[in-house]
């Protein structure tokens, strides 16, 4: 075996020159735990993104139908949102305990205010004609509502929500303080060790980023499909 010269030491990494465990041995020896927590980091942004979503869906039908509603909604939806999430998990946790549901309530709120918005904006946006057009038709306020102006709403809608599960992924990586953090265990895993551990920090971190990337992209190819219209007049 080669004894390396005095004043001499072996590749160095950056991981290990922090005293951590080389990146891909960490991946390996972890390989299942990173693949459950991927699996809770996607579940609780879907349960947050799909009550968010239903959520604004029926408080924009309320705003749209009496305008004097938008702007008290809306300012409910801010307050809401600026409302930090320690101080909701602590409000939550005595009736909830440290459960899915504590987590998943912040993070469905801190969407309204993107989603509302984007609703009644898309609406909003339909023009006048084509609801002129409807109503000599015969379509009533709610069909009117349901089967042109929501359908044409899409791509805002949409935009809305790319926005919205991007700033929930990596919102879901704080509720690793309720033990339900998903990739954001990692983080908080390497931060809290006596002995720094970068590599899992650098883990959570990275598949926060590609998880953001990914759903954003499928996100972006669905809203192409659903709304043909929008290549068209491009």
């Amino acid at each position: 075996m080669k004894v390396p010269e005095r004043g001499k030491v072996g590749p160095v990494t950056p991981l290990t020159a922090l005293g951590g465990t080389p990146i891909s041995v960490w991946v390996e020896r972890n390989s299942d735990a990173i693949v459950q927590r991927l699996g809770e980091h996607i579940a609780l942004t879907a349960t947050a993104l799909g009550i968010g979503l239903a959520a604004s869906i029926a408080l924009s039908v309320l705003s749209l139908r009496f305008r004097w509603s938008y702007p008290v909604i809306l300012g409910v939806a801010g307050a809401l949102y600026v409302i930090p999430s320690l101080g909701a998990f602590a409000v939550l946790a005595p009736f909830s305990g440290l459960s899915f549901t504590t987590a998943v309530i912040p993070l469905a709120t801190y969407t309204l205010l993107i989603l509302i918005r984007n609703v009644v904006t898309g609406v909003d946006q339909v023009p006048a004609e084509v609801r002129e057009s409807a109503i000599g038709m015969g379509f009533t306020r709610s069909r009117l509502l349901w089967q042109v102006e929501l359908p044409l709403a899409l791509p805002v809608v949409i935009a809305g929500l790319r926005v919205a599960a991007v700033t929930t992924i990596g919102l879901v990586t704080v509720t690793s303080l309720l033990g339900y953090g998903g990739l954001g265990y990692f983080i908080l895993r390497g931060i809290q060790t006596p002995v720094p551990q970068p590599a899992p920090i650098i883990v959570g971190i990275v598949l926060s980023v590609v998880l953001a990337v990914v759903v954003d992209l499928v996100l972006w190819l669905t809203g192409r499909a659903l709304t043909p219209w929008t290549r068209k007049a491009r």
